[in-house]
């Protein structure tokens, strides 16, 4: 059987009902860890197929399993499945009906594709030469991670999987094609939040004061040097503070500030030095200054690693799919997702699906009340799957 046709066949020909599962998806976000309707949703589609399921995992979470018809290895796919709190701006038949909640990240893409994708292996599931685990994930979006919860309840367990595969819309490119990288691709994510406590005062009278404004500015400042001075120049990293809250007024110096940030680098090592080095600096500037600190760094997701091995042979299967002409080499991005956690416990390899379409105005970037996907994208992204997924396990068994 000719699996790469089929799948390219079935993918156009389940195309309707992926884009009528995204839309019901687009209509109802949900935030993190509240994916209730999405997972009921999820289990509704896959009892539809036939595939058995586990839920209830990492709360909403939901793990079908494709047994094929040949013993083999097990591998997972994975889509999350949490929105975001952005109120949409966009006008569609099928725009967000719940105001301040969005899925402005393409979730819900990731969530009706993977549902497309487990028809088309249901359907050939006499050829699958293994086991298919499909993780359903709640909250990517928000601390700790729901892949971390996942994790620790056993979601890469019982049985024991040997490599995961997941992928990401990206409206920076074109629908139709592919953007993959191996190795580190994207940052460690820590949040940082900071208190600086002074003595308040009137304005025209600083000198009785100790001002937390002056020493947050000075702060802030100060705190680069940990990336110009402290840091290796060849190791990407940022340290961004992005949100002060001093409440004073033009006479007024206020009691504290209230600082919070981000630090993301693609180094275990250094993130661990850099989070003592913030923390020592912080410290000795603020108390050096008359005022007292609270600073709690919390340690948020680690660098994703698409492994080395892996990455290379989807690659090619990828290129064998779309041709070689429309797979991308990525760039190091300095964002993060909550993936790493599973490349840290196993193989994985995490791609980009292209969603743009200038010509429809679908150009938005992620995260933003505009953001959109080109649906034709969900053809490619269902039938690729599919033919990743099952090229994998044959890749596995013959190099075992």
């Amino acid at each position: 059987m000719d699996l790469q046709s089929y799948f390219r066949q079935q993918a156009e020909a389940i195309w309707p009902e992926v884009v009528a599962c995204r839309r019901w998806l687009h209509q109802h976000p949900e935030l993190a860890f509240e994916e209730y309707e999405t997972s009921n949703r999820v289990k509704q589609e896959l009892t539809a197929i036939g595939i058995p399921f586990k839920d209830n995992i990492a709360k909403t979470g939901v793990v079908g399993t494709i047994q094929g018809s040949q013993a083999g290895p097990v591998i997972a796919l994975r889509a999350d499945m949490d929105a975001l709190p952005i109120l949409e701006e966009n006008a569609t038949e099928y725009a967000s009906t719940r105001p301040g909640k969005m899925h402005a990240c393409g979730h819900d893409a990731h969530t009706s594709s993977l549902l497309g994708t487990a028809r088309l292996l249901w359907s050939v599931r006499e050829h699958i030469p293994g086991t298919i685990q499909l993780i359903f994930q709640p909250s990517e979006e928000k601390n700790p991670g729901g892949a971390s919860v996942m994790v620790k309840e056993g979601v890469l367990k019982n049985p024991r999987v040997q490599h995961i595969i997941g992928q990401h819309v990206m409206p920076l490119i074109p629908t139709g094609k592919v953007g993959i990288r191996s190795g580190k691709y994207m940052a460690s994510s820590d949040e940082i939040y900071i208190t600086i406590h002074g003595k308040g005062g009137h304005g025209a009278q600083p000198h009785t004061t100790v001002d937390p404004v002056a020493i947050a500015a000075q702060l802030i400042t100060a705190l680069q040097q940990v990336i110009s001075r402290r840091a290796d120049p060849r190791m990407p990293s940022v340290l961004t503070i992005g949100k002060v809250v001093a409440n004073g007024a033009t006479n007024v110096i206020p009691e504290k500030v209230v600082m919070e940030g981000t630090f993301r680098t693609f180094d275990e090592g250094w993130r661990s030095r850099a989070h003592e080095l913030i923390k020592d600096l912080a410290h000795g500037l603020v108390e050096g200054m008359g005022a007292r600190l609270e600073l709690t760094i919390e340690r948020g997701y680690p660098v994703l690693f698409n492994d080395e091995t892996l990455t290379p042979r989807m690659r090619q299967h990828i290129a064998d799919f779309v041709g070689e002409d429309n797979v991308l080499d990525l760039d190091l991005w300095m964002a993060s997702e909550d993936f790493a956690f599973y490349t840290h416990e196993v193989p994985g390899c995490f791609y980009r699906i292209g969603t743009r379409n200038e010509a429809r105005g679908i150009v938005h970037g992620l995260h933003t009340p505009r953001f959109d996907v080109d649906e034709d994208a969900l053809k490619l992204s269902t039938g690729l799957m599919a033919w990743l997924a099952v090229q994998s396990m044959r890749d596995q068994l013959q190099a075992s």
